[in-house]
């Protein structure tokens, strides 16, 4: 059974000083879009069960400051290896099965790739690429001579392990080990290769910054689209506004179930993947949709712009009555939001207001909606 990010820690290693970066302090410190490098990588580990950072003692302030609550801070050793030993003792005796551990100076790493190691980690597993160039072999500054480089790949992180075999493995190794990897295969483990990715670098020279924000920048799109809707009031019994049933004096007309509000956010996800809005998909024409479940259309176009690649980052609805009240149904109606479009609740706003008794809504002819849905694609 692949490991799961709620039964496994994170362990990023940050206790090095990085001279080779150049700058005035270690590089993991340095700015990056405007933060730490060393908190690009952590923001990646933030849903697992237990994020711990491994900071040079003379970095512990610090890192309360920059990196806040959220992970548990561990004094480094004398070497890499040290660093990591002393991380996976503070795990030792907790309920977790598994630990990915990860160097503070790789702040690009994807989603996928953790994935990836995740889906392969039985006792071991770490990202590689596979070495294309040739390779040479240098003395005095010229070549030497040629080295081959069938089966050579090119190392990364985060290299995962199951946790109570890697800190055996530290306890009995040598604390020269170049990474965990060469630690654990030292014990006898065999530990799976799974495909890294080139744009998880590691900072090492001062051009390298350069390249990372570059590689940010070309990697990022955000699409911000918006949507609107409305629907008049009928005969009726109830109403249902972003997937919540609300008794009511009368109900809403509409040629689905007139959920103006998930209406609205449909459109602005079609919106912001510039693809047309809920009539172009789901044609008022089309019998089919007659009373159809508004799900179906939020659905539809969260799955398009998954199918994109992009993860909805949030989605903002405001719904613009007199009647009914929304603020007792607001937390179930971002619960049913979140569901269908498949994100956390805590990137769903739903929120309601007045129209302060003008035009047709404060006239209680029926109910209006506006929607705003951020995508990203990294």
């Amino acid at each position: 059974m692949p490991a799961t990010r709620d039964r496994t820690a994170a362990v990023i290693v940050a206790a090095g000083r990085g001279l080779r970066a150049g700058g005035d302090e270690p590089k993991q410190w340095q700015s990056l879009a405007g933060r730490p490098v060393l908190a690009h990588a952590v923001a990646a580990f933030t849903d697992f069960a237990r994020v711990l950072v491994v900071l040079h003692p003379d970095d512990m302030a610090r890192g309360v400051t920059e990196l806040g609550g959220h992970v548990t801070l561990v004094a480094g050793g004398a070497t890499r290896a040290g660093s990591v030993r002393n991380a996976l003792e503070v795990l030792d005796g907790s309920d977790l099965d598994h630990v990915l551990i990860h160097d503070g100076a790789r702040p690009l790493v994807p989603r996928a790739l953790i994935d990836r190691v995740l889906a392969a980690l039985g006792r071991a597993a770490a990202p590689a690429l596979a070495v294309t160039d040739a390779l040479w072999r240098g003395e005095d500054g010229g070549v030497d001579g040629a080295v081959a480089r069938d089966g050579l790949y090119r190392a990364q992180t985060p290299q995962g392990f199951a946790l109570a075999d890697i800190l055996a493995a530290h306890r009995a190794g040598s604390a020269s080990a170049a990474d965990d990897v060469e630690v654990a295969r030292t014990a006898g483990m065999h530990v799976a290769i799974v495909a890294g990715a080139e744009e998880n670098i590691k900072i090492t020279w001062p051009e390298d910054f350069v390249r990372a924000e570059r590689l940010m920048g070309k990697n990022m799109d955000v699409r911000l689209g918006n949507g609107y809707d409305v629907h008049a009031f009928c005969d009726g019994d109830h109403v249902t506004l972003c997937g919540v049933r609300i008794a009511h004096e009368r109900g809403l007309l509409g040629h689905s179930d007139a959920d103006v509000g998930m209406h609205a956010l449909t459109d602005a996800i079609y919106g912001a993947l510039a693809d047309g809005d809920i009539g172009r998909h789901f044609p008022p024409s089309d019998t089919q949709w007659k009373g159809a479940a508004s799900e179906i259309f939020l659905a539809h176009a969260a799955g398009r712009a998954r199918a994109r690649g992009f993860a909805i980052s949030n989605a903002d609805v405001t719904l613009i009555c007199e009647a009914p009240k929304v603020g007792p149904h607001a937390g179930a109606m971002k619960a049913e939001l979140a569901r269908i479009m498949g994100i956390e609740v805590d990137r769903v706003s739903v929120k309601a207001t007045t129209s302060e008794r003008l035009g047709f809504t404060g006239r209680k002819e029926g109910i209006a909606a506006i929607a705003t849905a951020t995508l990203v694609k990294s």
